[in-house]
């Protein structure tokens, strides 16, 4: 199939062309980008005019828990470990494969909805999580997440080596990695089995680090360590390695972890909803640390609306930081394209719009929003006056999932949206 983008206020993330490239046409033919110039006369099976409207990358969301989507607003006043022991663990022990599936549906409906087209998952009964992704046709990357800290971590190896064996290079939208939950919720030892997996494989490692400063405790006492970066750097320094998080680092912490192969999955929204605090990007960033943005599970970041962790991923900086030269907005919109395509190995094929790269991108229509024009800044309006709803067309992978707010899916979302709702009266 091809598809013909026309008039194009065109933001690739290409560093190679101008930033804001105006009436540009795009063609799509199957799955990837063919051309990018002014005027293309070719015929095209479909033929989308964005006229005065805004064309860029699908974004990326480098840190998820998809099934969430159920216990979305439960948070509200608990710390991290309280909302997790005492209301989600014991929530998600109640959870069928079906509910996963379903309240998988759901986020995915939420990410065409925004403007995510690609998503980072930690969680279980993954192969649910994938069928999911498969039926509604997002970009997903997942593992069966490691965790030893509850008895079952002999079970949840062979689930992630049956997973991989299943998996792994089967589907164009699916990469897998290995999710160890974190390293305060699991032993040295077990921590090495992940490892010795991820190499095995080829897989890079998806973790949670240093989200608070009970966490901060804990890993420093289970691990006899000065520094949480201490068991990085012992047994990490050839694996490439997400962190999600990462607020309660020091400088020189930070300056350490620059020296390893690691990307930092910052999540704004969710670490102010729990009170953990700010994480230290712009330091991060001056030192060459790939920085990607994510949204955490709805339980804790309420929502995937990406545009929403932009916006305070610029804010907060420039507001600790007392400084507004700091996160200029195109450095931030870097932060939610090709950064997230490089933290999960994806770069070479997405993040950005250029000939030859898989065709993720979305439409943005300002048009006809007073809160939005005039356009004095695009960049500036993409990064502190867009919402996800503004996003008008989304397609993946050469396929339109939704075109002028209207999905092009066999799903119907408000079956979907009863569903979790049953499942959530069922399982509280």
């Amino acid at each position: 199939m091809k598809i013909l983008i026309k008039n194009a206020n065109l933001i690739s993330m290409d560093p190679k062309k101008e930033k804001l490239q105006k009436d540009i046409d795009i063609l799509i033919e199957n799955n990837k980008i063919k051309k990018i110039e002014k005027n293309i006369q070719e015929e095209a099976d479909k033929i989308i005019d964005s006229k005065n409207k805004i064309v860029m990358p699908g974004l990326i969301n480098t840190h998820c828990h998809i099934p969430m989507s159920i216990f979305r607003e439960t948070v509200d006043g608990l710390t991290t470990q309280n909302w997790l022991t005492k209301k989600i663990w014991p929530m998600e022990d109640k959870l069928t494969k079906e509910d996963i599936y379903y309240a998988s549906i759901l986020s995915y409906i939420e990410m065409i909805y925004t403007g995510c087209t690609t998503v980072n998952d930690m969680y279980f009964m993954q192969e649910e999580i994938v069928k999911a992704a498969l039926d509604t046709g997002v970009r997903l990357e997942v593992s069966r997440t490691l965790m030893d800290s509850d008895g079952k971590g002999e079970q949840k190896l062979k689930e992630l080596e049956d997973f991989i064996n299943q998996y792994n290079n089967k589907y164009d939208l699916i990469t897998l990695n290995v999710g160890i939950h974190g390293l305060y919720t699991n032993s040295e030892e077990y921590v090495e089995k992940g490892i010795e997996i991820a190499v095995k494989n080829n897989l890079k490692v998806n973790m949670h680090f240093c989200e608070n400063s009970q966490e901060v405790e804990d890993i420093k006492k289970s691990y006899n360590v000065q520094s949480v970066v201490e068991p990085l750097e012992k047994y990490f320094k050839n694996v490439p390695l997400i962190l999600a998080h990462s607020v309660k680092l020091t400088d020189e912490e930070i300056k350490r972890l620059s020296k390893l192969n690691v990307s930092i999955s910052h999540c704004p929204v969710s670490n102010l909803k729990l009170g953990c605090g700010i994480a230290k990007i712009s330091k991060m960033l001056e030192k060459n640390i790939c920085v990607s943005l994510g949204t955490d599970g709805q339980g804790s970041g309420s929502n995937l609306d990406m545009f929403e962790e932009i916006k305070f991923c610029a804010l907060l900086q420039k507001g600790i930081l007392e400084n507004p030269k700091v996160m200029p907005a195109y450095e931030v919109l870097k932060m939610a394209t090709i950064n997230g395509a490089k933290a999960l190995g994806l770069g070479d094929k997405i993040g950005t719009i250029e000939e030859g790269k898989i065709a993720d991108l979305i439409i943005i229509n300002l048009e006809e929003k007073p809160y939005a024009r005039p356009y004095n800044n695009i960049f500036a309006e993409l990064i502190y006056n867009t919402k996800g709803e503004n996003v008008e067309t989304t397609i993946i992978n050469g396929k339109i999932l939704m075109e002028n707010k209207k999905f092009l899916l066999s799903i119907n979302p408000k079956e979907i949206y009863k569903k979790c709702e049953d499942i959530i009266k069922r399982i509280s």
